[in-house]
């Protein structure tokens, strides 16, 4: 391990580290890049593309075989060691919590697509969409996980992020419904006490709208409040994620009335990866993933006929 870092503190082995990062994506037997060629694309003097490549072979990185004038190939390589040089870690994604089998299928879904490929992806597990916006600006994530319709909101705010896969309706949730406490609501009504997630996009803007030109108090309350909330008679109503199960038990649900708050409720059902646009290798890694694989495991985990892990 010493003798690696002590090789990369060098201006050659600064370069390497770039190189190395290359090296991943060529198979053994291609040819690599002409060294004119990477000294354009990294700003650096042919001499020190030369030495960088010194230094990876020396430290049995990767082997190379000159042919003359057919170039130069990749005769075999490390990756693991690669990896290391390179500092590619896993890649973290901010993930909702799971406590929908459609999370948890996502989630499984993620990790596994990401085990086929030279970098795997770990997930962050955290409850609402703007405290997963925060992690990933402040890069303690390189993406994150959340509705079209959070997503999109997010974008307006910041050019500086984009969607970066997007796995289609009824992947982040079914649908969103109405609970209502007493048996006999259908539908909100003036007079009503409704709970309202501010610090949820999908769910704040699916009540404001289904609520528009209605006379009801909004009570503030958390997500995850709603359940006791509602069993214990302190709102009347509110706008929740159709596959939590406990809740179907225990109340009466309705459909959205407003034609504006079925719209936008399809994209709050829309799964998607946001990124930041200057995340080149993220953006490419993404770009990487098999959404039919993952799309197709959380289908599994979601009718039971495999078990969740993430």
């Amino acid at each position: 391990m010493t003798r690696i870092w002590e090789s990369l503190f060098s201006k050659n082995g600064l370069a390497a580290k770039e190189i190395a990062y290359q090296m991943l994506y060529i198979e053994e037997g291609e040819r690599v890049p002409k060294v004119s060629d990477l000294a354009a694309e990294l700003d650096i003097g042919n001499g020190t593309v030369q030495g960088a490549l010194k230094v990876l072979e020396n430290l049995h990185a990767i082997r190379l075989e000159p042919r003359g004038h057919l170039g130069t190939f990749l005769r075999k390589k490390d990756i693991i060691l690669l990896r290391e040089i390179a500092g590619v870690g896993s890649l973290i994604g901010a993930m909702p919590l799971p406590y929908s089998s459609m999370y948890e299928g996502l989630a499984t879904g993620l990790i596994e697509a990401s085990e086929s490929m030279l970098t795997n992806i770990d997930l962050a597990y955290m409850r609402g969409s703007k405290q997963r916006l925060e992690s990933l600006k402040s890069r303690r994530s390189d993406f994150a996980i959340m509705s079209e319709l959070a997503a999109e909101q997010e974008i307006v705010n910041d050019e500086n992020l984009e969607i970066a896969l997007n796995f289609g309706p009824q992947t982040y949730v079914s649908t969103h419904q109405i609970f209502f406490t007493g048996n006999l609501n259908n539908q909100i009504s003036d007079g009503m006490k409704v709970g309202i997630d501010y610090t949820s996009v999908d769910q704040s803007q699916i009540t404001l709208l289904e609520c528009e030109n209605l006379q009801v108090e909004f009570v503030p309350v958390n997500y995850m409040q709603l359940f006791d909330m509602l069993l214990n008679g302190d709102i009347d109503a509110a706008v929740w994620n159709a596959d939590e199960n406990r809740s179907k038990r225990r109340f009466q649900i309705g459909d959205f009335k407003s034609e504006k708050a079925k719209k936008v409720s399809v994209k709050a059902s829309t799964s998607v990866i946001l990124i930041e646009k200057d995340r080149h290798e993220v953006k490419d890694y993404i770009s990487g993933l098999d959404k039919d694989v993952i799309l197709d495991i959380q289908q599994k985990v979601v009718k039971k006929e495999k078990l969740p892990h993430y």
